[in-house]
C-alpha cells in the first residue's frame, strides 16, 4: 500500500455509525437501570460505566499490540478503504499469501478493526457524557463541572489521532507508548470525575497524602517504561530472574535504548537496534519496578495504620494489585512472555492508576472538609 493511501477517510462515517451501535447497548442498559434516579446520580453512573468500558478498551488495546495486530489493517480508519475486513478479503488474502507470517492476516485484521470499533464506541459514550454534563449544569448550577467531561472528549479525540499515527508511522515505539499513556490518562480523567461526582472524604495525614502523590508519579514513570519495553519487544532480553543473562549487570547500551524518536527495531540513524539496547530497556524497567513496589508497600502500610474502613480497603487493594504486577512480570520473563500474563500486566497497571486516582480524590476531599468546617465556625466576639 502506498504511503499516500495510509489514511483513507471514505469509510469514516460507516465506522462512526458502527461505534454508535457499539455504544447503544451500554447506553440502553444505563438508561433503563437508572432512569428513575436523580440526574446527578445518572451522570455518575454513566461516568462509571464509561470508565469500566474504557478499562476494557485498554485491555483490548494491549491484546491488539501483543498479538502483533496493530498493522492488521495497514491503513486508517478502515481496512484497505473498507469499513470492515469483509470488504477487504481480496487484499488481505493477497498480502497473507505473499507474507504468511507478516503483519496482515484475516485474524489480525479483525482484531485491529474490533479495537477501532470499541474505541469509537467509547468515544460515543464520552460524547454523551459531555452533553449530559452540560445539560445538568444548565439545570443545576451546583452540579459537577462539565469541563472535565469536555477535557475527556478532547482527550479521546487526540487518542484517535494517535491511533492513526500508530498505523501511518508503522508502530513507531514513541507513538505506541504515548498511545498507551493516553489510554491510562483517559482512565485517570474518568476516575477523577467519578470520585468528584459523589464525594466521600477520606482524612489522611499530610505525609500519607504526599506519599500517595509520589507513588502515583512513580507509577506513571513505570507505565511509560513498561510501554517502552513492550513496544520495543524488549521483554525477552532477559529470560532469567533475578539476574539478567546470568549477570547482575549485563552489557547495556543506554544511548540507543532511550533514543525516543526512531523506527521500530532501529536506532536514530536507521541501523538495527543493538541487543544491548533492549537489555538496557528491560533492566531499567525491572529496577524501577522495585522502587514502585516499595512505594506501594509503604503506602499500603501507612493506610493500614489509619484503621479499619476505607483506608484499609485501599491498602489491601494496593497490595493485591502490586502482587499481581509482580507475579505477571515474573511470568513474562520466566515463561517467555505468555499472552495472558502480558495482558494482565497491562490491566494491573491500569487498575493501579485508577485505584490511586480514587484514593487521591478522596484524600483531597478529606483535606477540604476540615478547612470548610473551620471557615463555617462563628468568629469569636471581641470587646
Amino acid at each position: 500500500m502506498d504511503a499516500t493511501s495510509l489514511v483513507d477517510l471514505d469509510p469514516l462515517l460507516r465506522i462512526v455509525l458502527l461505534g454508535a451501535v457499539v455504544a447503544a447497548g451500554p447506553l440502553a442498559w444505563w438508561w433503563l437501570r437508572h432512569r428513575s434516579a436523580a440526574p446527578a446520580a445518572r451522570l455518575r453512573a454513566l461516568t462509571l460505566l464509561t470508565l469500566f468500558l474504557t478499562f476494557d478498551l485498554v485491555l483490548f488495546g494491549a491484546f491488539t499490540r501483543l498479538t502483533d495486530s496493530g498493522l492488521g489493517c495497514p491503513d486508517w480508519p478502515g481496512c484497505y478503504g473498507s469499513a470492515s475486513p469483509f470488504g477487504a478479503r481480496e487484499e488481505i488474502h493477497a498480502e497473507q499469501t505473499l507474507r504468511p507470517g507478516g503483519p496482515v492476516t484475516h485474524g489480525k485484521a479483525w482484531v485491529e478493526m474490533v479495537h477501532r470499533y470499541l474505541a469509537t464506541g467509547v468515544g460515543a459514550l464520552i460524547t454523551v457524557l459531555m452533553l449530559a454534563a452540560w445539560a445538568l449544569r444548565r439545570r443545576d448550577p451546583h452540579a459537577p463541572s462539565p469541563w472535565w467531561p469536555t477535557v475527556s472528549f478532547v482527550w479521546v479525540c487526540a487518542q484517535g489521532a494517535f491511533g492513526a499515527l500508530t498505523v501511518t508511522l508503522k508502530l513507531a515505539p514513541a507513538i505506541v507508548t504515548l498511545h498507551l499513556l493516553g489510554g491510562i490518562g483517559l482512565l485517570v480523567l474518568l476516575a477523577w470525575q467519578a470520585g468528584h461526582a459523589r464525594p466521600a472524604p477520606l482524612a489522611l495525614a499530610g505525609r500519607t497524602r504526599r506519599l500517595a502523590w509520589v507513588t502515583a508519579g512513580l507509577l506513571l514513570v513505570q507505565i511509560a517504561l513498561g510501554g517502552w519495553v513492550s513496544t520495543n519487544y524488549a521483554v525477552l532480553a532477559c529470560r532469567d530472574f533475578p539476574t539478567c543473562q546470568g549477570a547482575w549487570w549485563p552489557a547495556m547500551d543506554f544511548e540507543h535504548a532511550f533514543t525516543l524518536w526512531r523506527g521500530l527495531g532501529r536506532t536514530g540513524a536507521g541501523d538495527y537496534l543493538p541487543f544491548a539496547a533492549l537489555t538496557a530497556i528491560h533492566v531499567t524497567h525491572r529496577a524501577m519496578a522495585l522502587l514502585v513496589l516499595a512505594a506501594l508497600g509503604w503506602l499500603a502500610w501507612r493506610l493500614h495504620a489509619v484503621g479499619a474502613g476505607p483506608a484499609r480497603r485501599y491498602a489491601l487493594g494496593l497490595l493485591a494489585l502490586g502482587g499481581l504486577q509482580l507475579a505477571t512480570g515474573l511470568a513474562n520473563v520466566v515463561l517467555g512472555w505468555p499472552l495472558l500474563a502480558a495482558v494482565l500486566h497491562t490491566g494491573g497497571a491500569a487498575a493501579l492508576a485508577v485505584l490511586l486516582t480514587f484514593l487521591l480524590t478522596r484524600a483531597g476531599q478529606g483535606r477540604e472538609r476540615p478547612a470548610a468546617q473551620a471557615a463555617a465556625l462563628p468568629l469569636p466576639m471581641t470587646s
